[in-house]
């Protein structure tokens, strides 16, 4: 009986590995249809991106991609919900790491919009191809308006923490909004590929801004700007 159940206990974790593997292989293969989606709409913009183009890209066959998404719609909405989660976890993270001074915190968040992870040719052009069709599909509106509700919302309130550190005279939706619009205005210009702008220069613009309007929170640094 002992070596039966041994053998049983054998095949079972045959089996489970075997799912484990299944599983892996479904995960990687969707973020391989993934990543060369994200390769199309950089390389051939939103409407020219087919379901053909995103298999020869991924090395894979058609059939693959129609196993995993099905239509084109549902790889594009899969491609800007992985975007916003990166983009999103990106954000988070530096937030987190950035202590509990709110200074600190605000500053960690321009910083954040700036890094090569994030901020580079290839996936502002996907961005871009995004953000051109978002008016008119609510599917994209829905998806993306939570995720910014969320990140204005915590603009606001270090805003207004800075506000009342300091004692400044702005009003802290306005300025979120004025610091929000700033950032997306610099990756706007980014990816349209102006030679004056480059992600160093945007990211010193947006410094200037918290320089400007934080004055005492920010100091001009050797190495960029600082915390008082």
């Amino acid at each position: 009986m002992k070596t039966i159940d041994l053998e049983d206990e054998a095949a079972e974790t045959e089996r489970q590995g075997e799912r484990r593997g299944r599983k892996a292989s479904k995960e990687v293969r969707r973020q391989q249809l993934i990543e060369a989606t994200i390769d199309s709409l950089a390389k051939r913009g939103y409407s020219e991106t087919t379901m053909a183009d995103v298999a020869d890209g991924a090395k894979l066959s058609r059939g693959i991609v129609n196993f995993h998404f099905e239509s084109k719609e549902k790889l594009l909405v899969a491609t800007l919900q992985y975007m916003y989660d990166e983009y999103s976890t990106h954000w988070r993270n530096a937030y987190d790491k950035a202590g509990d001074n709110t200074a600190d915190r605000l500053k960690a968040l321009v910083t954040a919009d700036f890094d090569r992870a994030i901020c580079n040719k290839r996936k502002l052009a996907a961005w871009c191809a995004f953000w051109g069709e978002a008016k008119s599909r609510p599917t994209y509106q829905a998806l993306s308006g939570a995720r910014d509700t969320a990140y204005q919302n915590l603009l606001f309130d270090l805003c207004s923490g800075l506000k009342a550190e300091a004692g400044y005279a702005f009003e802290p939706q306005a300025l979120a909004l004025a610091l929000s619009a700033l950032l997306e205005g610099l990756w706007l210009r980014l990816m349209m590929g102006l030679e004056d702008v480059s992600r160093e220069t945007a990211l010193q613009a947006a410094n200037e801004f918290l320089l400007t309007v934080f004055p005492r929170h920010y100091t001009r640094g050797a190495s960029g700007i600082q915390r008082l």
